[in-house]
């Protein structure tokens, strides 16, 4: 299975790590190629954001109900960070594994992980900055993953 990551964001961060290693559970072989905002995944230090903007379908939990958030509150200053640190809260309390305890389990779980040479350079990332395990490759890399995979999905 092969896996684009292209955001960057807590909400975006979830389903690639988290279909990655449920497959490698299920003994498939994964390969997750991190590109232009996906990289910031594979960094060492972690501060992901929270997307509001540009999600009509996100409700919260709240009060025993589902609170829809307009679109259009995502431009309001500090309602962003107020929407991310409500969501870490509810990961917490729920129980639900950080971004670092999944991408830590990928690790064990020998998912390769690859980092987008181009947008290492693209974007001025110093490699020293992102964690050990991260491969480098570019776009050839990815297909030659994932032209023998079996699943290709691109989130």
């Amino acid at each position: 299975m092969s896996i684009i990551v292209t955001k960057g964001s807590l909400d975006w961060a979830y389903p690639p790590f988290i279909l990655g290693t449920t497959a490698a559970a299920m003994d498939v072989e994964v390969t997750m190629f991190f590109t232009f905002y996906g990289l910031t995944l594979l960094k060492k230090d972690l501060n992901l954001k929270f997307t509001t903007l540009g999600n009509p379908a996100m409700e919260m939990p709240m009060m025993g109900m589902h609170m829809p958030m307009p679109n259009m509150m995502g431009m309001v200053p500090g309602v962003g960070a107020a929407a991310g640190k409500m969501m870490k809260n509810l990961i917490k309390k729920k129980g639900v594994a950080s971004i670092e305890e999944l991408r830590e389990a990928a690790i064990e779980s020998e998912v390769k992980m690859i980092g987008c040479q181009m947008t290492l350079d693209l974007f001025e990332y110093d490699r020293k900055d992102m964690i050990d395990e991260m491969e480098i490759g570019g776009a050839a890399t990815y297909m030659e993953k994932a032209l023998r995979s079996d699943i290709n999905l691109f989130i």
